[in-house]
């Protein structure tokens, strides 16, 4: 059970004395916890870790390393390459590229990526191999032409299917605009082009569905909304599991009928709709990471309660009024709609809240609430992010707390110089 707000502040405090704020932290005891939730949720498909959500190499590897955790989902495929040539294995690059110059490195590094291992779905891929992601022809093109002549290996490629809801004949659309590929009879087309290009191998096939993974059904204070995403979520799971099966069917059948090795994975998921999706047949894998650091996107879902795991501290500077602190700092705001939402919340003490006219600014940020007249300057005041990896951004490091100390300093992207977007 997570301890009160008072003892909880008191162990941050005790163990970030000697740390000059701002800082950012991870507590490794909640991410350990939130890690175990997730591997019983995905149970028993592996999870494919979203390496956007840490954008932190070391916390990464030691996920990998724990059980239920197997392969990388990268966001770039600049930080595929990156992460390939630190030891990373099985690297799917979730989104469509077009630098031509990384396609080049990638077919290069395939001479000595070694030759993919044949198998029914779900066999794992060969070390350090790099998968692109792709969703139309003109994306086939672009890595024919960047990767050059043809090479010992193929390019590993994966269909990307909108995973979204669609209603009243196609005019109602819910869900993250994604793929242009719906149908089974649309991703068995790519397939074929996919097929004929000696260049290129299909292994995968993956859909996110971005309005159940990424969608909280328990919006605070907004009862009729939650009924409606309630409703849109059920009535798009059930769509979704018949449509992804057939999609996964149509594709096998076309990779058969070519002589073609079957697929190796079918990716689906996320953190917010891991039991879910991991209970289709169809699905081999699931993604998440966000869910390890637990950000405030989701304390508006019903089905699980991460620990609050990555925080950041800001020093007060000022008391402009009764009830009233000003910290430095803490216009980090998530990516998104520009909603309050996508505001970093304070965390600890307890009972400090954003100035409505102000929010979260970039030099300072005031807090309203009576805790504020317990705050001296110079005192700490710890924050939730309201996504995950995103917080990174703005760190170089993340100290690591284990129990009641500070035991380690992990370098983020950013601190190992690293900015792929």
């Amino acid at each position: 059970m997570p301890p009160v707000p008072e003892e909880a502040y008191a162990r941050l405090e005790r163990a970030t004395a000697g740390l000059r704020a701002p800082f950012a932290l991870v507590d490794l005891d909640a991410m350990w916890a939130n890690a175990e939730d997730m591997r019983r949720r995905a149970a028993p498909k592996p999870i494919r870790l979203a390496s956007k959500s840490l954008r932190c190499r070391a916390l990464q590897e030691r996920v990998l390393g724990s059980e239920g955790f197997q392969g990388t989902l990268a966001y770039t495929l600049p930080e595929a390459l990156w992460l390939a040539s630190h030891g990373s294995e099985d690297l799917l690059v979730a989104y469509p590229t077009a630098d031509e110059e990384a396609i080049a490195e990638l077919a290069g590094r395939r001479e000595g990526a070694g030759a993919t291992r044949e198998g029914a779905v779900g066999t794992r891929a060969p070390a350090g191999c790099v998968t692109l992601m792709v969703d139309c022809v003109e994306q086939l093109e672009l890595i024919e032409r960047a990767a050059g002549p043809a090479g010992e290996d193929p390019i590993r490629v994966c269909i990307d299917i909108d995973a979204g809801w669609r209603s009243l004949g196609g005019r109602l659309r819910v869900g993250a605009k994604r793929s242009p590929l719906y149908t089974p009879a649309q991703a068995a087309e790519l397939a074929r082009g996919i097929i004929a290009r000696d260049r290129l191998r299909l292994v995968g096939i993956m859909a996110y569905e971005a309005q159940i993974a990424g969608l909280g059904d328990d919006p605070p204070g907004r009862r009729l909304r939650a009924r409606a995403i309630r409703a849109i979520q059920a009535r798009s799971a059930r769509e979704l599991a018949v449509r992804r099966a057939a999609v996964v069917a149509a594709v096998q059948e076309e990779l058969a009928a070519h002589g073609a090795p079957p697929l190796e994975f079918v990716n689906g998921g996320g953190t917010g709709s891991l039991e879910r999706t991991a209970a289709e047949a169809a699905v081999t894998e699931v993604s998440a990471g966000s869910g390890l650091y637990g950000p405030t996107l989701f304390d508006a879902y019903r089905a699980f309660t991460p620990r609050p795991a990555a925080l950041f501290a800001l020093p007060v500077v000022r008391r402009p009024a009764g009830h009233t602190v000003t910290v430095l700092g803490g216009g980090y705001l998530a990516s998104g709609p520009a909603d309050a939402a996508r505001l970093p919340r304070p965390h600890l003490p307890a009972g400090l809240a954003l100035d409505g006219q102000e929010g979260a600014g970039e030099v300072q940020t005031p807090l309203l609430g009576s805790a504020a007249d317990g705050l001296a300057v110079g005192d700490r005041v710890y924050f939730r992010h309201a996504k995950a990896g995103e917080l990174c951004e703005r760190f170089a490091s993340l100290h690591l707390l284990d129990g009641a100390e500070i035991v380690d300093q992990a370098p983020t992207y950013r601190g190992e110089g690293q900015c792929f977007l």
